[in-house]
């Protein structure tokens, strides 16, 4: 069975932003490669990346909007629900998961998904049957998502 993927906001971010060419690479690699194979993005993902983007990078909002329609134009998304709030508190509660990773987590794992790529969460961390990893090795693109680009 393929995997289902998700990504985390880090990778949205890192795909708009310059200030580490590596990164920002890698997260474009898989950013322009996750529609034709299915990735599903969360409503929570899309909604911080506007955020980070505007306040942190500084990108007019116009352009983070215009951003912000594409990927709803070429991904799945993937919305939340208080199932998914309540996973969410109890994994924060017992230290394993930040609140909205967690939720983001939960929605994703009902909706398909069995990996989620991300570089703030703990790689390899489980929250049920979707498992994290961090697609930014030390020398650029780590073997799980060289394996998942076909690059093998």
């Amino acid at each position: 069975m393929t995997d289902r993927i998700t990504f985390d906001t880090n990778v949205l971010v890192y795909s708009q932003d310059g200030r580490d060419p590596g990164k920002q690479e890698i997260a474009d690699r898989l950013v322009r490669h996750g529609p034709q194979t299915g990735v599903r993005l969360t409503t929570i993902a899309i909604g911080e990346f506007f955020g980070v983007v505007t306040r942190k990078l500084f990108v007019p909002a116009a352009s983070a909007e215009q951003r912000v329609a594409d990927f709803l134009s070429l991904f799945e998304t993937i919305p939340y629900d208080a199932r998914h709030l309540r996973i969410a508190a109890r994994e924060a509660a017992a230290g394993r998961f930040s609140f909205w990773d967690a939720v983001m987590l939960a929605s994703a794992e009902q909706a398909g998904c069995t990996v989620c790529f991300s570089e703030d969460m703990a790689d390899g961390a489980r929250l049920g049957g979707i498992a994290v990893h961090n697609p930014f090795g030390p020398r650029g693109l780590n073997e799980e998502a060289r394996a998942w680009l076909g690059m093998e």
